[in-house]
């Protein structure tokens, strides 16, 4: 058995690339690899950022192609079309045969049992598969028609310890490893994996991302035992910095502490978003002076510590003056200034949003029993911290901001806390406003959005979302359901685009209403699938339901998710099974209005008051409604509608009571769907 092994050289490619253009180019070749039927034991990809790896061991040398029939062109073409078919298999005529299909009568031909050389395979597939990465961004660069992520440089490819010989756009591939460092050029053949590693090893390049995170983490650690420090990291940015590096070294450097007087995330954001350096927290989760940097390089000088430290006192220096300033500028009166940022051109500034979600909050007020005039406050000054020095030069720290402002103001900490809080969630699983003053501003910032670029017609699309607004519904529904919120989201809606016409927005779309529901109702399918339920439940419920009151309809398909495989819920898909198999099949229109006059028998007058009482079950206000027991009775009336289906003849002789007993039975099927839509539900 033999191995193989690619290597891309190129200019650096930025993380998020690298790691994505490494994904790709392992899984295109396993793709390959199989189509062509050559098995392997192991494809391990690896990549720093400038070069992309893949190495595959266990790899026979020769592979067998079976004998095999191919289907030609149909019997009766014109000879052209015979006659390409038989140069394209470099074939003679006597070799067609002719066979009967189900399209009719084809020509075929039989293959020739044949081993082929992997090496053959290779050549053709490598040019292939590098192609095939997706790039985000791509350059073209030189006279050379080649467009890739970054420059690629050359193309190192080895086989069964030999040079793999074949040509991709304007470069050749060559056994000889590269490496630049320091101005100095090393080359040197390879013929293994073995020698390619160590070959890179010893010149401080440890291509296997996982070793070098694993590198990063032991020096990490062994730090934070020795001084009983908190053993946590970023893993997004130890991902980042993991795949700008090729020789991790760990570098401890602190900076003055009188910087842990201003909010710690000014000092973790200048540390980690301006800076890709690691904060250090003590055994309390108290932020320390301390942080890490991860070099490329030794720093026996300690010159990148001195540089570093210099780069963040200075950096926390400006942070505490525009700290010092900002927060004694009174935010009720930075209202104001908000008229000259721009929220979007057609929908107004930032002012206009904050007046929106005001009026908003105020008739939440009421549905949440909280202080109107303390919600309203809270939503004017919500977006106040926009206008500060800080938050333009740390833009991430938007609300969080605004919370210490207010709190050094002396707000009241649910009002301060609401400001950053009502930004939240920032994506599918992080957390949510779960105060009242928190979640309120949230819901109504989030909607105002929502119905604000749906009445300019800037809807999101299959491929684009400017805007964010999957986002902001997602975010906006998970706050109601974790919540357990019963929100008339309707209402909302069209006092919002009230307000919108009010401040005399250019409406493009009349049908706002709907559509911003449907939306909403579109985008409950994510966080039902994140609660594993099954498509069919979710398919039946979200195509029933009508209103606005999301937190129901989460109810339900949890309901419907427990009992599906249980008895109670058994019993009410095969009740509903049995009738509507009866009125899909019903050749008059009916709608589900039986006559009780027209009833014969005690079957249909039990069943009939049986539907009855579940119907008023449901005309009961949301607030107080039992979908766990409404279940259940659905459930129990199989033993009625098995009565019903033993003892009475649905097609009666008498046109008017056959059809009776279908209305009878279509009403029995419209208020199962009242609750979630049975015919959708698997096997229905």
């Amino acid at each position: 058995m033999s191995e193989f092994l690619l290597e891309l050289y190129s200019e650096e490619i930025p993380p998020q690339l690298q790691i994505n253009a490494r994904t790709q180019l392992k899984q295109q070749l396993e793709k390959s690899f199989k189509e062509e039927g050559i098995e392997y034991k192991d494809c391990l990809e690896y990549s720093s950022p400038t070069r992309l790896s893949i190495y595959l061991k266990g790899i026979p040398e020769k592979i067998k192609i079976k004998s095999k029939e191919v289907k030609g062109p149909k019997v009766g073409v014109t000879e052209n079309i015979l006659k390409g078919f038989i140069q394209s298999h470099n074939i003679s005529e006597k070799n067609l045969f002719k066979k009967e299909t189900e399209k009719g009568e084809f020509y075929f031909i039989k293959t020739e049992e044949k081993n082929i050389l992997v090496e053959d395979l290779l050549i053709s597939i490598l040019p292939k598969a590098i192609s095939s990465i997706s790039w985000k961004k791509s350059m073209k660069w030189s006279t050379n028609n080649l467009i890739w992520g970054r420059p690629l440089r050359a193309i190192f490819a080895i086989f069964n310890e030999k040079k793999l010989s074949f040509n991709y756009h304007h470069l050749e591939s060559t056994n000889n490893i590269i490496i630049e460092k320091d101005l100095i050029i090393k080359s040197q053949k390879i013929k293994n994996f073995k020698e390619y590693f160590s070959f890179l090893k010893n010149n401080k390049i440890f291509v296997d991302q996982n070793e070098r995170q694993k590198m990063i983490l032991k020096k990490f650690n062994s730090f934070s035992k020795s001084k009983n420090y908190k053993e946590h990291y970023n893993q997004n940015l130890l991902e980042e910095v993991v795949n700008i590096i090729e020789d991790p070294n760990v570098l401890l450097v602190n900076f003055d502490k009188e910087y842990l007087k201003i909010p710690q995330e000014i000092i973790i954001s200048t540390l980690e978003k301006h800076q890709r350096y690691f904060p250090i927290f003590d055994s309390r989760e108290r932020l320390t002076n301390y942080f890490f940097v991860v070099s490329n390089k030794k720093d026996e000088k300690k010159l990148i510590t001195e540089g570093n430290k210099r780069v963040v006192d200075a950096r926390l220096s400006d942070a505490k003056f525009f700290w010092e300033k900002d927060r004694s500028q009174n935010l009720i009166k930075q209202i104001v200034n908000l008229k000259t940022i721009t929220f979007y051109d057609k929908i107004g500034t930032i002012y206009d949003k904050t007046q929106r979600i005001r009026n908003l909050a105020g008739l939440l007020s009421d549905e949440f029993n909280i202080n109107k005039e303390k919600v309203q406050v809270a939503a004017s000054i919500s977006k106040s911290d926009l206008n500060s020095d800080l938050v333009r030069e740390y833009p991430e720290l938007q609300g969080v901001m605004g919370k210490y402002f207010a709190l050094s103001q002396g707000f009241e900490e649910d009002v301060a806390n609401s400001i950053s809080e009502h930004y939240l969630p920032m994506g599918l699983t992080s957390p949510i406003p779960k105060k009242p003053f928190s979640y309120s501003i949230a819901i109504v910032d989030k909607l105002d959005s929502l119905v604000g670029f749906f009445l300019i017609n800037e809807k999101p699309t299959s491929s684009k979302d400017p805007f964010a607004l999957r986002r902001s519904a997602i975010g906006l529904l998970r706050i109601i359901i974790e919540n357990k919120l019963s929100v008339r989201l309707r209402d909302l809606i069209n006092y919002a685009i009230r307000l919108y016409e009010e401040q005399g927005v250019k409406f493009k779309n009349e049908n706002t209403e709907t559509e911003v529901l449907n939306f909403l109702k579109e985008r409950m399918r994510n966080i039902l699938k994140l609660k594993n339920i099954k498509i069919d439940i979710i398919e039946a419920s979200i195509s029933s339901h009508s209103g606005d009151n999301f937190l129901d309809l989460y109810k339900k398909n949890l309901l419907m998710n427990k009992y599906i495989n249980k008895d109670v819920g058994i019993n009410a898909i095969s009740s509903y099974k049995r009738a509507s198999s009866i009125t899909d099949k019903a050749e008059t229109k009916i709608s589900g209005r039986p006559d009780a006059v027209l009833f014969r028998t005690e079957e249909e007058k039990i069943l009939f008051e049986k539907i009855n009482e579940i119907r008023k079950a449901f005309t009961v206000k949301e607030s107080n409604k039992d979908y766990e027991n409404l279940l259940i009775r659905l459930s129990e009336t199989k033993q009625f509608t098995d009565n019903f289906f033993d003892n009475v003849v649905v097609n009666d002789e008498n046109q008017d009571i056959k059809n009776n007993r279908l209305e009878l039975l279509k009403m029995f099927c419209n208020t199962f769907n009242n609750f979630i839509n049975f015919s959708k539900l698997e096997g229905i």
